[in-house]
């Protein structure tokens, strides 16, 4: 086989076959590799007859002279349709307000940049398509606070991890509305949230919010019933299942049981959902009116759902991919006939649903009427599950034989493989990007932000197929512009803000995109330094990136001044005696590093407490003082919890996503070490905008 023509067709299908790793070290993809991940991409190679048949079909595709369904466009930017029309071709445009609008083509046979943002149906010649006019740039922190110069804050919260009287042993939405008031009554703007992607209510064993089923919907477990429907039913459906004391004992447990907590939940709620299709109530015709506005796109998670429900009774695979092929399809007849069959069980899947969209909606509304600009930031996982919902109603949009990770670099030397599946490029370009569009707009809908995780997802992923070992991948392109501009424009729609966690390797030109449409980039203080272990100054912090202590992924601060990751590591067998001897003595010069740093002003450091608290009540009042227009405190640095919410690497040798916070969320914020914190992060924000301004 030519490695010439093998490689063309990976360029074409856009695999970058040369790349740079994290050592700033040339890499080659393998022959082999480049195969394997061509076939995951729905091009085979295995041969050369299979090489020239997808370059063939590859070529027809990118050289057609057919408008593809959407195109997208920069306002006060003209668009180029040269390829497909011929100049001073007369077109129609029916705007999104429903007007009408005639005009040319231009002398370069380009579309003027003079057409109003929105999502338009053009037509020319007999060829129709969605033209998608962005703004220039997302809505900002500066629009949501109304100033010019935002100098804002809020927490960031793993919302399983509150805790409030009755919540069946892991934190809700009510939790969540509780300590949104909390926060806005003392100043806060924004309350970032880990993501509330719909899980797998079949398999309560899958709980990383990082690896869900369906980024379309939402987990139904942290709905509050009891907000929705009223208290009253709720414990009436609780006591006819006789689960009163499990649940109070779930709820006493220091870690969240999962497998025994969404058990006992998802039975409570089938004895909700009989008793509310039974009778009148007053609500009938709000979930009628969700169930028929969500359409089809509920309607297949929900079929999803009760199709997995009636494998895992027999005890058979729930893996769509695994299925019979009558079930793979969920356009098949088949799935019709089963869907009359089960409309019950379907039924109570989108009532599950829309218990869970009112309830976020009320949390997102308790923090903007108690005076938040922002409220809640949604969480945007990089991919759902291969084996998912989303992957399997959207099967010509995302790659469930392709799974996506990380190189190997410095920190993890085998790489990363994160068990999800990414879009397809060209399956997004070829159906109009309908399912990156829907997924925006369902995670934006209740909420003032969307933090998009590994935002580099836009531009490039590393992706492996399934089976291999994270080092035989490589990376895919995306048509970055056109996803970037669909996001400017759900931004604008939605009028919330956008995060991109923009953490590891980042493309050349990446972060300059991001900056130049209003999306903030994120920087984390314990990254914030040299390799010789100095921190980064106050005035050298950016002003088109949040800052925060530190993430989900990476020690607390209290836990990282003592270690704690470190002998997490060494416990499970993760470093040496040796590797952890070294790291130790690293961290013994970072933590001069950043004490260094912080003793620069001279109001840290005054008081007699523990070095670690007053490690962390400078770190916050530093962050406070940088000109990042939103600063963002983790809840466990605000409380100086020493323990990580993840352990990346681990499974469940480590308790991931089941640390719950000691003290209810209505009083959360009266803790006494988080009251000075935010009051300290508060004057610090107040200073830095009086000094910026």
């Amino acid at each position: 086989m030519s490695d010439a023509q093998l490689e063309l067709l990976a360029s074409r299908a856009g695999l970058a076959v040369d790349w740079i790793d994290a050592n700033g070290r040339a890499q080659k993809v393998e022959d082999r590799v480049l195969r394997a991940v061509l076939a995951g991409l729905g091009h085979p190679a295995e041969d050369p007859q299979q090489v020239e048949q997808s370059l063939l079909q590859l070529q027809g595709v990118q050289q057609s002279r057919h408008l593809p369904p959407l195109l997208t466009a920069d306002h006060g930017q003209s668009l180029d349709l040269a390829r497909y029309f011929p100049p001073h071709t007369a077109c129609f445009l029916r705007l999104e307000d429903g007007s009408p609008l005639h005009l040319d083509l231009d002398a370069e046979s380009r579309l003027p940049g003079s057409i109003p943002v929105g999502y338009h149906a053009v037509s020319i010649d007999d060829e129709h398509f969605v033209l998608a006019v962005a703004p220039e740039r997302c809505f900002s922190v500066a629009d949501a606070v109304h100033q010019p110069t935002p100098r804002a804050w809020g927490l960031s919260v793993q919302l399983y991890a509150l805790r409030r009287p009755g919540d069946g042993g892991f934190g809700d939405t009510q939790a969540l509305e509780e300590l949104a008031r909390q926060a806005a009554e003392r100043g806060a703007d924004a309350l970032a949230i880990s993501p509330l992607h719909a899980m797998f209510s079949s398999d309560p064993l899958r709980y990383s919010p990082y690896s869900p089923s369906s980024r379309l919907f939402l987990n139904s477990l942290y709905a509050a019933p009891g907000a929705i429907l009223g208290d009253r039913a709720w414990r009436t459906a609780i006591e006819a299942c006789g689960l009163g004391e499990q649940l109070q004992d779930l709820e006493q447990l220091p870690l969240i049981d999962w497998p025994l907590a969404a058990q006992a939940k998802l039975q409570a709620l089938r004895a909700l959902y009989e008793g509310f299709c039974q009778g009148e109530h007053p609500l009938h015709e709000d979930f009628a009116s969700y169930r028929r506005a969500a359409g089809e796109a509920l309607e297949n998670h929900c079929r999803f759902e009760a199709i997995q429900a009636q494998r895992a009774a027999r005890g058979e695979d729930l893996d769509w991919r695994h299925w019979p092929p009558q079930w793979r399809d969920p356009a098949s007849p088949a799935l019709a006939h089963f869907a009359e069959e089960q409309a019950h069980e379907i039924g109570f899947h989108a009532f599950c649903q829309w218990l869970i969209a009112r309830s976020l909606e009320r949390a997102q509304s308790a923090a903007r009427s108690g005076g938040m600009g922002i409220g809640l930031i949604a969480d945007l996982a990089v991919g759902a599950d291969g084996g998912g919902s989303q992957a399997w109603s959207r099967q010509e949009q995302l790659l469930a034989n392709l799974t996506v990770g990380a190189p190997p670099d410095i920190l993890n030397r085998q790489g990363q493989s994160w068990g999800i599946s990414a879009f397809s490029p060209e399956g997004l370009q070829r159906h109009g990007f309908r399912a990156f569009i829907e997924m925006l707009r369902a995670n934006f809908a209740h909420a003032g932000g969307l933090r998009i995780d590994h935002v580099m997802g836009l531009q490039r992923l590393w992706v492996i197929p399934l089976g291999a070992p994270p080092s035989d991948g490589a990376y895919l392109y995306y048509p970055v512009d056109d996803l970037l501009r669909l996001l400017t424009l759900e931004s604008h729609r939605h009028q919330a803000i956008v995060l991109g966690e923009d953490l590891g390797t980042v493309p050349d030109g990446l972060r300059e995109k991001l900056a130049a449409r209003a999306m903030l980039g994120m920087r984390v203080l314990l990254f914030e330094q040299d390799h010789g272990c100095h921190f980064k100054p106050i005035l050298d912090w950016p002003d088109n990136a949040l800052a925060t202590t530190s993430t989900h992924d990476l020690p607390t601060l209290n836990g990282w001044w003592h270690g704690r990751d470190i002998d997490w590591n060494q416990r499970l067998g993760l470093v040496d005696e040796a590797a952890a001897r070294h790291w130790r003595e690293h961290r013994q010069h970072e933590r001069n590093g950043l004490r260094h740093a912080l003793a620069q002003d001279p109001q840290n450091f005054r008081e007699e407490s523990h070095e670690a608290d007053q490690v962390v009540d400078a770190s916050v009042r530093f962050l406070g003082h940088t000109r990042a227009p939103l600063v963002l405190l983790p809840l466990e640095d605000a409380l100086g919890i020493d323990e990580q919410a993840n352990l990346p690497g681990t499974l469940d040798s480590h308790p991931n996503w089941r640390r719950r916070l000691a003290t209810a969320s209505r009083r959360l914020l009266d803790d006494s070490d988080a009251a000075r914190r935010l009051e300290l992060l508060a004057c610090a924000r107040q200073q830095a905008l009086e000094r910026d301004r």
